[in-house]
């Protein structure tokens, strides 16, 4: 059965798209712990991270580079933090989050709730940067 991530790559869920490539998507989390809170994935499904081939691994990781730097120039927020879990969803995904404090990182806190609008508004200012 597909993850759910595998469904936003094919469009059966609907994402907050920031960059995509023929082998990496960017969306951002609708869970998030800061504004510009993004996910990275392969669209190949891969359960864990570190299964990925070491050059599936240096591609997806060139790709989120890129990603974390449009995050770093439009959001405000003095690092873009990278955070590998991996225990929710059984795809391969790393977490890219606009931090000011550690605190910004902690996955127990409240999530934002962010309108819809909102989410929309920070998916393009992100992707603006990008092109």
């Amino acid at each position: 059965m597909a993850s759910i991530f595998t469904k936003i790559v094919n469009g059966e869920i609907p994402s907050y798209r920031i960059a995509e490539d023929d082998r990496h998507y960017a969306f951002l989390d609708i869970n998030p712990l800061a504004e510009g809170h993004t996910l990275v994935i392969p669209k190949q499904e891969e359960d864990y991270l570190f299964d990925l081939t070491p050059d599936a691994l240096a591609a997806l990781m060139q790709f989120t580079q890129r990603v974390a730097l449009a995050i770093g120039r439009t959001m405000p927020c003095k690092r873009v933090g990278v955070v590998v879990l991996g225990l929710e969803v059984p795809h391969a995904h790393i977490h890219l989050v606009p931090l000011n404090t550690e605190a910004d990182v902690d996955f127990g806190k409240p999530k934002l709730q962010l309108t819809p609008e909102r989410m929309g508004q920070i998916a393009q200012t992100i992707a603006a940067e990008l092109k």
